[in-house]
């Protein structure tokens, strides 16, 4: 019989030290240009919105989020947060303000999402060279 192995208390994640930095971009300048989205009222929503420890308005020092340039808004969180909860929480905005049907939410590189048009090539000139 093989006796259990006991646990020193030692992992490899023990010695980790320092804090977590993760920032996050959401690039919307290109619907912002066209005014069809506010990214200020998008800002407040991800204030309102964001939960931390399971509560939301609870953002404190944690989780800053900010207006950087045009169009642009920066989420900074000092710890372990997920950018697909970024990425729900926009698609969740972008229903709210009924603008999902013509924008979606793309990663272009980590920690990057941009809100890009959906593509729309006309099929009405191919059938008719068909004929």
């Amino acid at each position: 019989m093989v006796a259990p192995k006991i646990s020193t208390g030692k992992s490899g994640k023990a010695g980790k030290a320092g804090k977590i930095t993760k920032k996050y971009i959401i690039n919307c300048s290109q619907p912002v240009n066209d005014k069809i989205f506010d990214a200020s009222a998008f800002e407040k929503f991800l204030h309102d919105r964001i939960k931390v420890e399971g509560r939301t308005g609870n953002l404190g020092d944690v989780i800053q989020i900010s207006q950087a340039g045009e169009g642009k808004i920066e989420v900074v969180a000092h710890q372990e947060f997920s950018g697909r909860y970024l990425k729900y929480l926009t698609k969740k905005y972008l229903k709210k303000q009924q603008l999902r049907d013509w924008l979606r939410v793309v990663s272009t590189s980590p920690g990057t999402y941009e809100l890009r048009f959906f593509n729309v090539v006309g099929d009405g000139d191919a059938e008719d060279d068909d004929e």
